[in-house]
């Protein structure tokens, strides 16, 4: 808090709707789905002041529902990403010398709008577009989105109240941060709508402009959010929507000379891949970008024999079911000892049975459909080869069907070596491997599971032994950038537990924490001295 200036609300983290039956949150979804299941809308590009329609339209369809019609968005080329960026710059002058607190002020309004005006519309839109269920939609899409908003409030705030301590007489010393000299490229997925909105919105907060383009399969939920957007304020040109080919914007946008940063949550592959174009252009840009990302995790739950088995099972079926697996803190892999392995298993095997699968408009239903088609098969083709492969077992699951909605059972696999495929690649679907290890093997299986993935987001390890927890902990301490103790490893909370993670898993700048605004400023340090030297010599010059 800039402390005699200004001060702005403290942040709380958005409370979180339950929509069990009866309640009135519950009818209020129910109807909002069906509004926007009823009919069919017309999505457009936003560049500066411009509603883009291309008419080269293209369908957007749930994916539990693939017949179904949402709606249809027009396809942008290389022309609309050029005209983006000149938006962007248009604006990046009034934008970046609008004092502060307007700019808090324009997000703590669209927070407020997420939070109620808009929270069943933008949540029916997750549900239909990325087919989560009312509850993932609730954390996902009016939470977390709120949270991100505020808290990034009070970390900008932060940031600017830091200056240096000490000014000695006559002399003040202080400094200035800066936005980036230029445009950021913001470039979102499809699995959260909150961070398809935080990516773009932290940095345009510290005074940047943006080019913002969403991943297609959430283009229907992102149009709610520049709905939003512009109704709380932001300036056109601030933060531009476009909905092109990968390599055609990436072709446009890391040749420009004013290109100035990256935000990204995406593939690992694809980051490398930016990474590497940036460094091949490196030559061409006024500055050196900043390259921020979260990309894939592998991750992990690892039981020591003090756990209670039902702690393990729970946080085994959340964690890796929750949305089809489609987090990238998804339980992907997990380590369970001989001796506990047949309590949990059976434990597993009763919550399975009873996890309904289908559509999210059924509000009993646990279980959606993955993303699209490509990621169904890519999935469903894990879980052939573990059913022919001899290193393997699947034990649970293994069910799928793609003819209504790209569905998958929740898929468990038993496997006999830890480096079995699916111990190791990320598949972001609905299919858990666990390595059964001898109890005696702790230490050793502790080595395993930091040595077996390229990747280090999230992990988890449940024990009830304090000695157990702490040798993890230091043996794990690089496999994770968020390491939970007696919990699932999903479910990080803005304010609470900062999101990110090393290796493989991106450059663990941590959204949802001031580290993460920081790599949207550039600070100028200002020494002013108010009686200047007038004279060159130096005491020490002075004859004896």
């Amino acid at each position: 808090m800039l402390k005699g200036f200004f001060n702005v609300p403290d942040p709380v983290n958005e409370p979180i709707n339950s929509y069990a039956p009866g309640t009135k949150e519950r009818t209020l979804l129910q109807e909002a789905i069906a509004t926007a299941r009823a009919q069919e809308v017309d999505i457009p590009m936003y560049i500066g002041s411009e509603e883009v329609r291309t008419g080269n339209k293209l369908p957007l369809t749930p994916p539990h529902d693939h017949k179904h019609i949402l709606g249809h968005f027009h396809q942008g080329t290389k022309e609309h990403v050029t005209a983006a960026i000149n938006a962007a710059l248009s604006a990046k002058d009034a934008w970046e010398n609008l004092p502060w607190e307007h700019r808090a002020a324009i997000f703590l309004k669209a927070a407020e709008l997420i939070s109620t005006k808009y929270r069943y519309k933008l949540n029916a839109a997750t549900m239909l577009g990325q087919s989560k269920n009312a509850f993932q939609a609730e954390i996902d899409s009016a939470c977390e989105i709120a949270d991100f908003l505020r808290f990034n409030v009070k970390y900008m705030t932060e940031i600017y109240s830091q200056q240096p301590p000490v000014s000695p007489k006559g002399v003040w010393n202080r400094v200035e941060q800066r936005p980036l000299e230029g445009f950021v490229f913001a470039l979102t997925p499809f699995n959260f709508t909150a961070i398809a909105g935080n990516l773009p919105t932290s940095v345009a907060m510290m005074g940047n402009v943006v080019v913002w383009k969403p991943s297609e399969t959430q283009i229907y939920s992102a149009n709610v959010l520049m709905e939003v957007f512009r109704e709380a304020g932001v300036p056109d040109g601030v933060i531009n929507l476009v909905y092109v080919h990968g390599p055609d914007a990436g072709d446009v946008i890391f040749k420009h000379p004013d290109f100035a940063g990256i935000h990204f949550t995406g593939s690992t592959g694809v980051f490398q891949e930016i990474w590497k174009t940036i460094g091949e252009n490196i030559h061409v840009y006024k500055t050196y970008p900043r390259i921020v990302g979260e990309t894939g995790g592998k991750d992990f739950i690892l039981a020591h024999a003090t756990a209670e088995a039902k702690v393990v099972s729970t946080a085994l079926v959340r964690g890796a079911f929750e949305f089809q697996g489609q987090k990238c803190s998804a339980a992907s892999r997990a380590y369970i000892p001989k001796s506990l392995w047949p309590a949990v298993k059976e434990l597993i095997g009763k919550d399975l049975d009873t996890l309904k699968m289908g559509g999210t408009e059924d509000f009993t239903n646990f279980i959606n459909a993955v993303i699209d088609e490509k990621a169904f098969d890519k999935i469903t083709k894990y879980i052939d080869r573990a059913k022919e492969s001899a290193d393997a077992e699947v034990v649970f699951g293994g069910h799928y069907d793609k003819s209504t909605g790209y569905f998958i059972r929740p898929t468990v696999i038993v496997a006999k070596n830890a480096d079995y495929e699916t111990m190791q690649e990320e598949l972001f679907g609905p299919v858990l491997t666990i390595f059964v290890y001898e109890d005696e093997k702790w230490s050793e299986t502790l080595k395993t599971i930091d040595q077996t993935s390229i990747y280090a987001l999230t992990g988890a390890v449940i024990s009830q032994d304090r000695y157990a927890i702490e040798e993890a902990s230091h043996a794990l301490r690089h496999s994770a950038g968020n390491f939970y103790i007696n919990d699932k490893c999903t479910g990080a909370v803005v304010g609470q537990q900062p999101f990110g993670g090393a290796r493989g898993s991106g450059t663990n700048d941590k959204a949802g924490s001031m580290i993460n605004l920081l790599r949207w400023v550039s600070p100028r340090t200002i020494k002013e001295t108010f009686n200047p030297d007038t004279d060159y010599r130096y005491p020490f010059l002075g004859e004896d």
